[in-house]
């Protein structure tokens, strides 16, 4: 609405409540959206289809905001791990529900590249209705504390003397952390051999016990760094990490490569406006829990808090905004 239209709309109901003295105060108070549509509570247990590992990030930041929404609502809000095709099966799967908001997914930002490049049922656009961002993964290049490997450099180097010999594992084909090192790769002419899994709860188990050797994904290993059994060699970030300033970033080493990777929660197409709302609300009280904050810091973690609109919004500008970068990297046909 305009605001020459919504001047008019205005003036016409100061006007009808001045014939009308009983309706004044009702209508020239400012009405939100939570007074003019009803209220959803849920009556019944919510669940939310994780897209990655049980035991991961993910799992434990859901597993968090959903005890503090079910606490507020007396229901029981359950994480149900979905995990599998490059982190989208949740919200595929979520996709087929009903839309009611008892069954919700947290969306990785691989939903909105998968379609590019593998034949799905769904599509993130028309399907999903957007409810809230939540954070945002921080990427890095680890390996163990015992690696020959000191820099990134060495590891670039070792790439090119002796191709596909090294492993390194990610959440899965056309994520965050496989982009990376595709990049990298046309970068530097490294060659390395991609091992994909689930999530972190199964990669951080392979670098720890030497089946792959190194990481490039979000900072599950964190924990990791801390106890000193992982080492970074190199961080994704635009400029260097707080938490680990000595660290380069894979910019200052030569590759002009950045992770961009945050999730959210989204329910299923035609959710209705309250439902959305309401939801939105009460995982949004959740993120202001004081042990928010510390639980993503422990994983260094940035918060990624969006609204509906802008969630939205985020989605169609980089779903069309990625394509040029996933037929660069031999996933997508242009």
């Amino acid at each position: 609405m305009t605001g020459i239209n919504r001047r008019r709309v205005l003036a016409a109901g100061i006007g009808g409540a001045l014939a009308m003295p009983g309706l004044v105060r009702a209508q020239t108070q400012p009405q939100t959206q939570s007074q003019t549509q009803a209220t959803w509570k849920p009556d019944k247990p919510i669940t939310v289809y994780n897209p990655l590992a049980a035991g991961g990030v993910c799992d434990v930041h859901l597993r968090f905001l959903g005890e503090r929404v079910g606490r507020k609502w007396g229901q029981q809000v359950n994480v149900d791990v979905k995990a599998g095709a490059g982190a989208t099966l949740a919200a595929a799967q979520m996709a087929n529900m009903k839309p009611d908001g008892y069954v919700i997914a947290c969306m990785t930002i691989n939903s909105l590249r998968y379609p590019h490049y593998q034949q799905a049922a769904w599509h993130p656009l028309r399907d999903f209705s957007y409810i809230i961002g939540l954070s945002e993964f921080t990427f890095g290049v680890v390996v163990r504390s015992d690696s020959p490997y000191q820099t990134i450099q060495d590891l670039i180097e070792a790439g090119k003397r002796e191709p596909e010999k090294l492993n390194y594992g990610t959440s899965g084909i056309g994520g965050t952390d496989h982009l990376l090192m595709i990049e990298t790769e046309q970068a530097t002419g490294a060659r390395f051999t991609h091992i994909p899994y689930k999530g972190g709860a199964e990669w951080m188990p392979a670098l720890l016990g030497g089946h792959i050797q190194f990481v490039p994904d979000g900072a599950a290993w964190a924990p990791f760094v801390e106890n000193g059994q992982v080492r970074v060699l190199a961080m994704a970030t635009e400029k260097r990490f707080g938490k680990y300033p000595d660290k380069p970033t894979l910019v200052e080493s030569g590759i002009n490569a950045v992770a961009v990777s945050p999730y959210g929660l989204v329910g299923p197409k035609d959710l209705p406006p309250q439902v959305v709302q309401a939801l939105h609300d009460a995982f949004k009280e959740a993120m202001a829990d004081p042990g928010h904050q510390p639980l993503l810091d422990r994983f260094i973690q940035e918060p990624w808090y969006r609204d509906p609109a802008q969630y939205r919004a985020f989605a169609e500008k980089y779903y069309v905004d990625v394509k040029p970068t996933l037929v660069k990297a031999g996933l997508a046909k242009s």
